[in-house]
Order: C-alpha cells, then sequence, then structure tokens
C-alpha cells in the first residue's frame, strides 16, 4: 500500500425501510478536517485522470456503481515511490479510501452503469487558484494501462 493510503470498509445499515450507510464521521480514525463534501460521476468505461493536490487530502467513496481507482506514488521521499495501487470501490465493495497530498489518482467506471462517487476532501474548491495539477491519463508519464485485464 502506498504510504499514508488508509482505507475503511463502510458498513452498510439495512432494514425494511431501504439502508443507511455512514462514510466518514468526525470520531474516525481517518478524519482529518472537513472541507466540503462534492459528488463527481463518470459514464461506462470513462477515465477521469490523473491529478494530484498539494494542500488537500481526498477521501473517495463510491453510492452507486463501480469503479477501479488507481494510485501513484511520485514523491521522491516516500518508501513507496513509483508503487501504484487498484482499489475496485462502489456498491459491491463499499470502501472510503484516503488519498494523501501529492499522491496522483484517477478512476475508471467499470459499471455497466453511471458511477456516482463522493468525496470528502479536507480543502474547499478555490476557483480563482485551484489545488489540482494534470496529467494525460494514456500519456502522462505514469507505468499504468488502463484498459481492462481479462484473464
Amino acid at each position: 500500500m502506498i504510504e499514508g493510503v488508509k482505507q475503511k470498509n463502510l458498513r452498510v445499515i439495512p432494514d425494511e425501510r431501504g439502508r443507511l450507510m455512514e462514510v466518514l464521521r468526525s470520531d474516525d480514525e481517518l478524519f482529518l478536517k472537513f472541507g466540503q463534501v462534492y459528488i463527481t460521476t463518470a459514464y461506462p468505461g470513462v477515465v477521469k485522470g490523473w491529478h494530484y493536490h498539494k494542500n488537500q487530502v481526498d477521501n473517495f467513496s463510491v453510492v452507486r456503481g463501480m469503479i477501479k481507482l488507481v494510485l501513484y506514488d511520485p514523491r521522491e521521499d516516500s518508501p513507496t515511490k513509483g508503487e501504484v495501487n487498484e482499489f475496485f470501490l462502489g456498491e459491491h465493495n463499499p470502501q472510503l479510501v484516503q488519498i494523501p497530498k501529492l499522491v496522483y489518482h484517477g478512476f475508471k467506471c467499470i459499471s455497466e452503469e453511471e458511477a456516482i462517487c463522493l468525496n470528502i476532501p479536507t480543502q474547499v474548491y478555490n476557483y480563482e487558484k485551484p489545488d489540482e495539477y494534470r496529467v494525460d491519463p494514456h500519456q502522462g508519464g505514469i507505468p499504468y494501462d488502463w484498459s481492462r485485464k481479462d484473464g
């Protein structure tokens, strides 16, 4: 696992009315601080990535569909420099993944329907000066192939 990445299995509490799933609580070990909450979506087969943040930590989960979340550690001082991690998140595997600063991340919708992703970053989005640094998902120099791996 990339240095600083944390994950938490999410507990789904079903009853006859429906279900409840807590994603992040202020008394969780993973909780750092609150910036904002937002939802992003991806259509089947779409890749959204790569990017990283210098100031914010992301807390990523999926509430509908499935994604493959991929992280890459480029940090010179990290014991896991050059490492790639894959996480399969969504309805069939409810988890929260905490992504540290400076770690590239992106995701691909792998379900047959649109994936709805929830992020709880530690900073609010700054429209004038975004804390977001992007690299092309297919030609950005990150050693990862987004194609499906059959076998």
